[in-house]
Parts: structure tokens; C-alpha cells; sequence
């Protein structure tokens, strides 16, 4: 079992920056690929980055060259940071862990970005 805590949402304007973090309990982190993920009221939720155990980090062109994902394995913790936030970015986001057929989502943080 895995729990993920979400922390850093925040109202900010347009252009400015914010770090999202996810603190995972459980066992075996550095084995999870995890992602972002956010819900803007009325969408459907999409993927916003993802960072594999190993390997690239990927993310939805809408948030590249400004968001970047990253985790610290020794904190079971990963991060967002996004830079250059546009109003089109507020969203509720979520942290998942995925490991073979095991999935976990926290329960999210707002992100308000102001025009």
C-alpha cells in the first residue's frame, strides 16, 4: 500500500512559479513510475508529466520547457516544479504511483493562476 500526500498548491499570478511536491509512505518508491496528473473543472483529467524509475521523463506539450518533473528516492518524495504558470494551468493536480498493476493517487492540490 502506498499513500501520497500533495503539497504546494497555491493562488499565483500569470508568469509566476510554484513547486508542487508528493511525500509517498509504503514500500519500494524508487520502483514506482511516478506522474502528475491535474482536473480542471469540466475536463477530463490528463497527464502532465511522468518519471519513470529509470529512463526519460516525459511530458503533455502543453506544459513543456516549463514544467519539470523530478523525485528524490532517499525522500520518497517527487516534485513539479512549474515555471512561466499561465491561467490555463489552474487545475487541481494529483500525484500517481504506478507499479505493474498497482496504481495510488493522492488526493490533490489546487493550482489558481491568476490573469
Amino acid at each position: 500500500q502506498v499513500q501520497l500526500v500533495e503539497s504546494g498548491g497555491d493562488l499565483v499570478q500569470a508568469g509566476g512559479s510554484l513547486r508542487l511536491s508528493c511525500a509517498a509512505s509504503g514500500r519500494n518508491f524508487r520502483l514506482y513510475t511516478m506522474g502528475w496528473y491535474r482536473q480542471a473543472p469540466g475536463k477530463q483529467r490528463e497527464l502532465v508529466a511522468r518519471i519513470p524509475s529509470a529512463g526519460s521523463t516525459n511530458y503533455a506539450d502543453s506544459v513543456k520547457g516549463r514544467f519539470t518533473i523530478s523525485r528524490d528516492n532517499a525522500k520518497n518524495t517527487v516534485y513539479l516544479q512549474m515555471n512561466n504558470l499561465k491561467p490555463e494551468d489552474t487545475a487541481v493536480y494529483h500525484c500517481n504511483a504506478k507499479l505493474l498493476d498497482l496504481v495510488y493517487w493522492g488526493q490533490g492540490t489546487q493550482v489558481t493562476v491568476s490573469s
